[in-house]
């Protein structure tokens, strides 16, 4: 879990994630554009490839190779596991 949260903790993942909310199943070129676009991060591709590995690594995303191209998509289900373990109460007030 330690993996899930370093994955979090980085500005530039957590925009990874926002864009593939968006749209899943884009390839690296797709996302790097987006993120110069949308979030003004001109980050070469190796550097958002190695973001994608670590969003990987914390299961995050997961890929799916076609050919020569390579499809990233968001995995909602450990965050899901988090919401599951901590469920927010709500407060009751007298």
């Amino acid at each position: 879990m330690s993996d899930l949260y370093r994955a979090l903790a980085d500005e530039t993942r957590r925009a990874v994630l926002d864009e593939l909310a968006t749209r899943d199943g884009q390839t690296l070129f797709e996302i790097c554009s987006l993120l110069a676009m949308r979030h003004g991060l001109t980050l070469t591709r190796q550097a958002i490839s190695q973001h994608l590995g670590v969003l990987e690594a914390a299961g995050l995303v997961v890929t799916e190779k076609r050919g020569r191209s390579k499809f990233h998509y968001f995995n909602r289900e450990p965050l899901a596991e988090i919401a599951r373990r901590w469920p927010v109460r709500e407060e009751t007030r007298p």
